[in-house]
């Protein structure tokens, strides 16, 4: 099963964990433009894909329809800037727990992806799977200021380390802005999952490094680690408080499951709001109509482009608020 439709340590309040190095070859120019220099890195990856390794298989965006591109946007595998590529390409495995972007911003991003809080794992094979390519392809790096990138904010190691939290309890108590405003002093960003086509997103947060010069891989991911466990611990905890007025917190629930579960058509802006309470009850073990595939399910498929992936056609706006009540009762009432 893949990655996103799995639950890991910590998943309750902590959904997923991202490991991104950013990279380029040292004998190309960086911030490639033309088809033909791009062409040119894509085919010297190609050659020696064989050593590396892990399934990956070589995919061009070019040759993606856009419903296949923005899948791959809704399920974090790549960057909505970089589907925007005409160039470009990925490798990519079966399992898409590693997804490396080719051609965008760097020659290369390479991503390792896991559910909930496992951060050092992660990092471990995503060094892994680095190693190889640099050894192999050769990397842009100076004694100094360590792998040279594009973006300056990317110098030394090149690390993003990335968690996606769950913090309905901290949003409804009221105490998001004190927990950010602290974790923002200790070297950390975070940032409210957004769409620019959603304006009222779900309680979901991403917190990362801020700094990738003078300090080691290992020490980003412990930063980040610590930062993670800190906000898991106070949203537990904001989640006992909301505990403490049971009949007003089922209420919220048990309402978005009932409009969830009875709609006959949803946008998706509505889904993410309903969703995240829905996710709140199955987790504090209030709702026991869904377990936590099936909300990793309906995460995924009320996506525009995954919804059109999984029953194989093309729909029009109205029609794809139409299908999404479907595909929930489908999820839902799957045994």
């Amino acid at each position: 099963m893949n990655w996103y439709l799995q639950s890991g340590k910590d998943s309750d309040v902590l959904m997923n964990t991202i490991i991104r190095f950013s990279r380029n070859l040292k004998d190309f120019k960086f911030n490639l433009k033309s088809d033909k220099e791009i062409e040119i890195l894509e085919n010297k990856i190609k050659e020696n894909l064989y050593q590396i390794g892990y399934g990956l298989k070589f995919l061009k965006l070019k040759d993606m329809d856009e419903i296949t591109k923005q899948s791959l946007v809704e399920k974090e595998l790549v960057s909505k800037e970089f589907s925007k590529n005409k160039e470009g390409s990925i490798l990519i495995n079966d399992e898409e727990n590693i997804c490396i972007m080719i051609g965008g911003k760097e020659h290369l991003e390479i991503q390792v992806f896991n559910s909930g809080l496992e951060l050092k794992n992660t990092l471990n094979l995503a060094i892994e799977i680095d190693k190889k390519f640099g050894e192999i392809y050769g990397y842009a790096v100076n004694k100094k200021y360590g792998f040279l990138t594009s973006s300056p904010d990317m110098l030394g190691t090149g690390l993003k380390a990335i968690c996606t939290m769950h913090i309905p309890g901290l949003v409804k108590t009221n105490n998001t802005k004190n927990i950010l405003d602290t974790i923002t002093n200790f070297g950390i960003s975070i940032k409210k999952i957004n769409d620019e086509d959603i304006k009222n997103q779900s309680d979901i947060y991403q917190i990362s490094n801020k700094y990738t010069l003078g300090i080691s891989e290992e020490e980003i991911v412990e930063n980040v680690n610590i930062i993670a466990e800190k906000i898991i611990e106070q949203e537990r905890k904001a989640r006992r408080l909301l505990a403490n007025e049971s009949i007003k917190l089922e209420d919220i629930i048990y309402r978005s499951y009932g409009i969830l579960s009875n709609c006959r058509k949803i946008s998706n802006e509505e889904v993410l709001r309903l969703l995240s309470n829905v996710k709140l009850g199955v987790d504090l073990g209030i709702l026991d109509k869904l377990n936590d595939l099936k909300v990793q399910k309906l995460y995924l498929y009320t996506k525009d482009a995954n919804l059109q992936k999984y029953f194989g056609e093309k729909y029009e706006k109205m029609e794809l608020d139409v299908k999404r009540a479907e595909i929930i009762k489908l999820i839902i009432n799957k045994k």
